[in-house]
């Protein structure tokens, strides 16, 4: 296993190195830069361009390339173009944040998915087809829904109209009362859309296994039929639904994006946000190439957890 990880960080060099190029060249794609956001119509002439060079946006594009390569191996993000705070710093801030989200939004959706989806399973195989089709029916319905259309919705219902949530403020980890009733809603939002889908893959997969012969080797000795579906089809069943959460965790990182814009949670997708709209280049490079990073462990994590359910498979 420990080759497995090795081999592994470095297939990250290549993946990093596109990662970083892609995104420098997208960026300066973009009209405009962070001197027009910053001065606005206030600098024009040779004002704008000093400003220009003083930021270091004025010397030709591979020298940009270069000097932040060499950062990145110095292990140095180098500072925001527009504040001049330094970008590791905005980062450690907001990660602990998102990724908090990120984890609890997982752990919630397969608790939550996985029991909705081996309950449809288990009744869908005893002749009871109404469950199984109304939880197919709910769940594409949640998965169609846009996400930035139910935390309107959400913030409508249970911040103007009950008042039960909040929809802005700070989150404060002191406080684990005030801390998750600041990040409900946003997890509502998130839990949605992976419930359905893990839903959907866990209930198929559930259903394929109760069809096999230990299945019925097991009722047939009289075992309880949730231990037979939770222990042993559940168990079975799970390679499928591990693939499925790990690439919903990749998804997730996507949707946090949106959903913290709109909650105004200070996490990695509002600076993110915040740094496209001031063409900060040095910011969303960074941030991006936080995405890509947490995206990868995800799935060596995966692999790992491959490993541990099915001692069979080789990594």
């Amino acid at each position: 296993m420990a080759d497995y990880a090795w081999r592994k960080l470095l297939q990250l060099i290549p993946t990093v190195i596109g990662v970083v190029t892609l995104v420098f060249l997208a960026m300066r794609m973009i009209p405009g830069n962070a001197t027009g956001f910053m001065a606005g119509d206030n600098l024009s002439g040779d004002a704008l361009a000093a400003m220009t060079e003083r930021l270091g946006l004025g010397i030709p594009m591979w020298q940009q390339y270069v000097n932040y390569v060499t950062g990145l191996l110095r292990f140095d993000l180098g500072t925001t173009i527009v504040t001049g705070l330094p970008v590791s710093q905005l980062i450690l801030e907001a990660l602990p944040i998102t990724v908090m989200v990120a984890v609890l939004t997982v752990l919630i959706s397969c608790v939550i998915a996985v029991t909705i989806g081996t309950i449809a399973a288990y009744l869908a195989n005893k002749g009871k087809k109404w469950f199984d089709q109304l939880i197919t029916w709910l769940t594409m319905l949640v998965d169609l829904m846009p996400s930035f259309w139910m935390a309107l919705l959400l913030m409508l219902t249970f911040t103007l109209t009950l008042g039960w949530f909040p929809a802005s403020g700070t989150i404060n980890f002191s406080d684990p009362g005030q801390m998750l009733q600041r990040i409900a809603l946003p997890l509502m939002v998130l839990c949605a859309g992976q419930i359905a889908m893990i839903a959907r893959i866990t209930r198929t997969a559930v259903l394929e296994v109760l069809g096999e012969d230990y299945i019925r080797t097991a009722r047939a000795f009289g075992l309880p039929q949730l231990r037979v579906v939770f222990r042993h089809a559940l168990k079975n069943a799970a390679m499928p639904v591990i693939t499925v959460a790990g690439l919903a965790f990749g998804n997730l990182l996507n949707g946090t994006i949106i959903t913290e814009f709109i909650f105004s949670i200070p996490g990695i997708g509002t600076l993110l946000i915040n740094g496209i709209n001031s063409r900060d280049y040095t910011l969303v490079q960074s941030v991006i190439l936080v995405y890509a990073f947490l995206f990868i462990l995800v799935n060596m994590l995966t692999d790992f957890i491959y490993k541990y359910i099915d001692p069979r498979v080789r990594l």
